[in-house]
């Protein structure tokens, strides 16, 4: 959330942020009711002033008629007062309602650009597979192996779900079991097992309320949301906290199924794993200074890289411009694979410092030493890495001629030792 004052005290910047990201926001609207608040509690600060002052003067006064006089005037000042404030607590409710529809301000070293045709490549790691067979996409592979059941997921829930079968579901368990390790083990997070389930105003702490409302899992009879990502819970884990001193960075990491709607995703990816109803990842959620948030936020990227090149997954990483970048993101890196069989790169990780905005809006403070006065502290959140997306690029990427798919070596011991993903006929759609 962004500060008021701040709006009001750089309206200029604010404008020129919003329309770098191409937002439609209610600045105007918000900035009228603003001046419309300070009015009234303005005239409302008179008003109690000069009420006081009266009531202090009627038990002086002896002439009947004056202190009847003063006493109509006290009581004309407090209808007056009775009309102020519920107007004013309407105003700040309207007014709190529109600063959580005002998306955050990009950092100065995000590019300027309309979307992701205009986003900025930083570097690349490893070569594209090439094969000399035509390369075969990963739900072709998931159901020739019988790993992947995509017939029997819509039977049970409709479209863009499915069902891991055996070496399927034993690969997904590896992928999410070596990644974190690496970010517990060698990246120095804390691992959360957060609940699946969340209150609005969980929602509502890192954006997702009430901008993408239509793209959460509602359940209104228990008035909670399934959770698009870790980073709901595990951000709102220090909702309303003041952090002790020394006690920052904080870094988490956490395994939790993620449940979305994709409402704007109709006609895109709807094969395989790329954009599914339900998926698992895994995230990390930091907790710094905002003077290292910049940096907590690079070396986040490079944990997330680290994951792909020890699967040897080829990728990109790409800096977010202004106008692609999510609604509580400050600065957003990309992380892109390589899907040889698709012949592009699919985002697999994105990773976002969002400065103080999560902070303001889940009251998630700090102080830098014992006594001095808290302030709100920044927070991030990167995938590290999608498990779905990261199993269509293994599938993709280390398939072979014979229909088989290699198992990277870094997989091995997570799955006893298995060098090699074959057919297994009991679990193929024949054996039914």
């Amino acid at each position: 959330m962004l500060s008021l004052q701040f709006i009001r005290e750089h309206d200029a910047v604010v404008r020129k942020a919003m329309a770098d990201r191409h937002a439609e926001t209610p600045l105007d609207r918000l900035l009228a009711l603003d001046a419309q608040r300070r009015q009234i509690l303005v005239e409302l600060e008179s008003l109690r002033g000069q009420r006081n002052q009266l009531s202090a003067r009627i038990g002086a006064v002896k002439d009947p008629v004056e202190r009847q006089k003063l006493v109509d005037e006290t009581r004309s000042m407090s209808a007056r007062i009775g009309e102020l404030e519920p107007q004013g607590r309407g105003i700040d409710l309207e007014l709190d309602q529109l600063l959580l529809q005002m998306p955050n301000l990009p950092d100065d070293s995000v590019p300027v650009g309309a979307d992701a045709e205009e986003n900025v490549e930083v570097r690349r790691w490893g070569e594209p597979a090439t094969f000399s067979f035509p390369a075969r996409a990963h739900w072709e592979i998931g159901e020739t192996l019988g790993i992947i059941d995509f017939e029997r997921g819509a039977r049970l829930s409709g479209s863009r779900f499915h069902v891991l079968v055996g070496q399927g579901a034993a690969l997904s368990r590896a992928l999410i079991s070596l990644m974190l390790d690496m970010h517990i083990r060698e990246h120095g997070h804390t691992e959360i097992s957060p609940p699946f389930l969340v209150k609005p105003k969980i929602m509502q702490g890192t954006g997702q309320l009430p901008k993408f409302a239509d793209d959460a899992y509602f359940l209104e009879k228990d008035d909670l949301y399934l959770i698009p990502t870790a980073e709901v819970p595990v951000t709102n884990f220090h909702g309303g906290e003041i952090l002790d001193p020394g006690r920052l960075p904080l870094r988490y990491c956490a395994y939790t199924a993620c449940f979305r709607r994709e409402a704007g995703a109709a006609g895109r990816d709807t094969r395989g794993l790329i954009r599914v109803h339900q998926f698992d990842k895994v995230e990390m959620v930091r907790f710094t200074e905002p003077e290292r948030s910049l940096d907590e936020l690079e070396t986040m990227v490079v944990n997330a890289e680290a994951v792909l090149q020890r699967i040897g997954l080829p990728y990109r990483v790409m800096l977010l411009c202004t106008g692609d970048m999510g609604f509580s993101a400050r600065k957003t890196y990309d992380l892109e694979v390589w899907m040889p069989a698709q012949d592009r790169y699919v985002e697999i990780s994105s990773c976002s410092s969002c400065g103080d905005f999560q902070a303001r809006r889940a009251d998630i403070k700090f102080r830098r030493a014992a006594g001095e006065h808290a302030e709100y502290l920044h927070t991030l959140n990167g995938s590290g890495l999608a498990v779905g997306r990261t199993m269509a690029a293994l599938l993709e990427t280390y398939q072979q001629e014979d229909g088989t798919v290699s198992v990277p070596s870094s997989l091995q011991s997570y799955l006893g030792g298995l060098e090699n993903l074959s057919p297994s006929p009991s679990l193929m759609r024949g054996g039914e």
